[in-house]
């Protein structure tokens, strides 16, 4: 099992990305409506894994944290499949 450091780090590092990738794909004169919605969603991504992390009182530990770990791999997938259709 990865650290707790680790996973939030690594939650940071790949929702950061998403959003840094599509703020790449804004055009300056058009209706960034979508952007926005992306880039709101993986906010709301980033708070929601933070708070499973920070829960307390969790029975088994390391299946608790490799679940939050696979809910990143499968939301971040879905965010940039969203981000390559704009």
């Amino acid at each position: 099992m990865a650290s707790i450091k680790n996973l939030k780090k690594d939650i940071n590092y790949t929702l950061g990305d998403i959003i840094g990738y599509v703020t790449e794909k804004v055009d300056p004169k058009g209706d960034n409506k979508e952007v926005e919605a992306i880039i709101d969603e993986t906010i709301t991504t980033f708070d929601v894994l933070i708070a499973k992390v920070n829960q307390k009182g969790v029975e088994n530990k390391k299946a608790h944290y490799n679940e939050i770990s696979a809910d990143l791999e499968t939301k971040a997938t879905a965010l940039v499949e969203r981000i390559n259709k704009i």
